[in-house]
């Protein structure tokens, strides 16, 4: 029996031996793609990365999920960059588009929204600190903001409630691209953070602010690479979803009978995204937070 469970011992070692070496792998991955002009997206375990190529160095917007990702990005910015990192933008305060911050040297120029610093410091104020307190955002706007580096103009806009009540989106001007964050999800359903300001109401309204932007391609928070009609059709279908909830409030209907005959047609071919142990983002899940939202109106409202 003794020689049974030091063999069980040592194939459990290892086992764990590999999923940690594959789980350090998969961290460590970034898979490279060419999006237009000087603008490069990279993919990993996380949000979309993007990185513009200036001729003083690289801007980067989104960290990923970890530190040592960070580290891998920056390593990857220097390259197809040009140079040293001379900005991150975090579009949001969700971990996997901000938690790779630290990767980057302390002091590093860091925009955001001040709605995301005040989120960063609060619902996620347990990551933010000691050394990781240095590369927080700190440089903060409320609406629009303008970067000029290295020949590049780089526009940065709150568009509106949305994802969360921070979130930004950032167009590469003379490239014609813009980054989306989570305000886009491309062929995915989306996460709605109500607990963040997040907004299915206004959702819709702030992706036509978006849109009235000069741009030709789109890189999404998570998926590949879309453009202004993909964009638009995503903008419809919130539009959709916003106004089959408030009806299903306004009649009375149970969230249970709005999943079972909500008229949706905007989503069609939309795929489920599952994060273990956290969420799975689906048809449920969206009506869920739509529902909620129209039913907290209608309350506000002495409905």
């Amino acid at each position: 029996m003794k020689k049974v469970l030091v063999r069980l011992a040592l194939v459990v070692a290892v086992l764990l031996g590999v999923g940690a070496l594959w789980a350090t792998n998969r961290v460590r991955t970034l898979e490279s793609e060419a999006v237009a002009g000087d603008v490069h997206l990279l993919q990993g375990l996380g949000g979309n990365v993007a990185v513009l190529r200036t001729a003083e160095g690289a801007v980067v917007v989104d960290t990923m999920t970890f530190r040592m990702q960070g580290q891998r990005i920056r390593e990857r910015a220097e390259q197809l960059g040009g140079g040293p990192v001379q900005a991150v933008i975090n579009t949001h305060y969700h971990l996997d588009h901000t938690h790779g911050n630290p990767g980057f040297a302390p002091g590093t120029h860091v925009v955001a929204t001040a709605k995301t610093l005040e989120h960063l410091k609060t619902l996620d104020a347990g990551y933010w600190t000691g050394a990781a307190a240095e590369t927080l955002p700190n440089d903060t706007f409320d609406d629009e903001h303008v970067l000029a580096i290295g020949g590049k103009t780089i526009r940065t806009v709150h568009p509106g409630r949305g994802h969360t009540d921070g979130d930004l989106v950032v167009l590469f001007v003379e490239d014609r691209v813009v980054h989306t964050g989570d305000l886009f999800v491309s062929g995915y359903y989306p996460n709605i953070d109500l607990e963040a300001g997040g907004s299915v109401r206004g959702w819709a309204d702030a992706l036509d602010r978006v849109l009235a932007l000069d741009f030709d391609r789109v890189i999404p928070g998570h998926g590949p690479v879309a453009d202004r009609a993909a964009l638009t059709q995503f903008r419809d279908f919130m539009r959709e979803l916003w106004s089959v909830a408030e009806s299903a409030v306004a009649k009375g209907q149970s969230l249970d009978e709005l999943r079972r005959t909500a008229p949706l047609r905007g989503d069609a071919g939309y795929q489920t995204m599952s994060i273990p142990f956290v969420m799975r983002l689906d048809r449920d899940f969206v009506l869920g937070r739509a529902y909620e939202e129209a039913s907290r109106e209608k309350a506000a409202n002495g409905g």
